[in-house]
């Protein structure tokens, strides 16, 4: 596949906007922070029928690299921050929330339920059922789209919706040889039995197994992934320097601007209050250039640089039924529309979810790329985000890979990420989604647009699209 995708995206039209080599030259620089304007008049995604879903708000405790100032935490403590800044913010009385669902990746084997040992630590009733949902790097746009999916069928009026990841501690477990010897002693009756098995016990008996983030069915990890991908769409090492530089830049002058007011702090335990982000580093391409590539050595593209970093952190939204969110006296932000998951191959096609997601949303929506003011896609890597911007507006991907007739279209980059991204905020992996939705909603307030697309790869070749429609000011 690697061959034939080099071979098609180095042959498009001279014309296309990403053949340009001008392209990555402008992924540096970015639009100017807009004050709040009027939304454009556009038809609503409203259906007959169908009940109203709105996000009434989102926070998300501070974004840390991992090993810095949570690394002592656990991960229930994270999404109990966010719980607890979710109420502080709306004031929503604990005992109106129906339910409550997590999304995580990575569990903590002593909190599986994440969801319900936050909720009880955050004072929510032990009436209050929850759970823990995991679908990679989607876990909580698959805990949102639970809540939605939840009110829209009438069994609950209000959910809480968030993700948590925690990667400055991961369960590191026993080889499995002592893990099988450990279990069959605690079995053991007699003195003599347990010496018997304890003699058995071999010096490699002791080798840990550690986890890595790679594909269970390849044995491949995210990273040669995303090198083999930026090399089958011909995505040069300083395009991806480039438009990795722009995430953070831009991610600098939100947080430096006030835009990302998601953000809520946290006082961590013995430790200072982190009130911002610690991952947003605008660098210099000369410094960027000077990293070796991280994991197909020694020619790859994909470094430590242009690639998301290990993240801990929590999210969490209120969502609600219209008709409820209006009774108790709140303005929600935005709806939640139509979502969309689809699978693809893991192997040659692993990080394409929002290429393959994108046009079905937008057809089940009766929308087209052009209906769309906002754009916020999650950036596992610079060379993922850059080889789903070309898929996307290449007719020969779209009827070679796709069955499709033509290509959807790439979105403008004036309109895509523009206060930063995974790149640059950082990437917890269960809590991504939930930052996603709520940052579209304030771009769409902020800008004036009514229409927003979400979308992000995961793990296994799934993705994920959601429509945010902007809620009436």
């Amino acid at each position: 596949m690697s061959c034939m995708l080099t071979y098609a995206v180095r042959n498009l039209p001279a014309s296309s906007a990403w053949a340009a080599r001008g392209f990555a030259r402008s992924l540096s620089c970015s639009p100017p922070l807009q004050a709040a304007v009027q939304p454009k008049s556009k038809k609503t995604l409203a259906k007959t029928g169908v009940k109203n879903v709105v996000v009434v708000e989102g926070v998300r405790i501070p974004f840390l690299q991992s090993g810095t100032t949570y690394a002592d935490l656990m991960p229930h403590d994270l999404a109990r921050a966010a719980l607890q800044g979710l109420l502080n913010r709306t004031s929503v009385p604990r005992d109106v929330v129906d339910y409550i669902v997590y999304g995580t990746v990575i569990q903590e084997v002593k909190t599986s339920n994440v969801a319900r040992e936050a909720a009880l630590g955050a004072g929510f009733s032990d009436k209050t059922p929850a759970h823990t949902v995991t679908m990679a790097c989607i876990s909580s746009n698959q805990a949102m789209t639970t809540g939605l999916g939840m009110i829209a069928a009438g069994q609950c009026d209000v959910v809480v919706a968030g993700g948590v990841e925690l990667m400055s501690d991961v369960p590191i477990r026993h080889s499995r040889k002592m893990r099988k010897t450990m279990l069959t002693l605690n079995r053991a009756k007699t003195l003599g039995q347990k010496l018997s098995l304890i003699a058995k016990i071999r010096p490699d008996y002791f080798a840990p197994e550690l986890p890595a983030v790679a594909e269970f069915s390849t044995s491949e990890t995210m990273g040669h992934s995303a090198d083999r991908l930026a090399a089958a769409f011909a995505i040069s090492r300083l395009e991806q320097d480039e438009y990795a530089l722009r995430s953070h830049t831009l991610a600098k002058k939100a947080q430096e601007g006030g835009m990302l007011t998601d953000v809520v702090p946290f006082k961590v335990p013995g430790k200072e209050t982190v009130t911002k982000d610690n991952g947003i580093r605008p660098s210099s391409l000369e410094q960027m250039g000077k990293l070796k590539p991280a994991f197909v050595k020694p020619y790859g593209t994909v470094t430590a640089a242009n690639s998301s970093f290990l993240t801990d952190g929590a999210s969490a939204v209120l969502l609600m039924s219209e008709e409820k969110a209006l009774a108790l006296g709140y303005k929600p932000k935005a709806y939640l529309r139509d979502f969309m998951y689809v699978s693809q191959d893991p192997k040659d096609q692993l990080l394409l979810g929002p290429t393959y997601a994108t046009p079905k949303v937008l057809e089940k929506a009766g929308l087209t790329m052009a209906d769309i003011d906002v754009f916020e896609f999650h950036e596992a890597f610079a060379g993922q985000i850059l080889a789903n911007l070309k898929a996307m507006d290449s007719d020969w991907f779209a009827q070679n890979y796709m069955g499709r007739k033509s290509k959807v279209g790439a979105p403008p980059l004036e309109k895509f990420n523009t206060w930063g991204g995974s790149l640059s905020l950082g990437h917890p992996f269960g809590a991504t989604g939930c930052r996603l939705v709520i940052t579209a909603a304030h771009r769409l307030k902020k800008e004036g647009g009514q229409y927003g697309l979400v979308a992000a790869c995961a793990a296994g070749g799934q993705g994920h699209a959601m429509l945010v429609e902007l809620y009436p000011q």
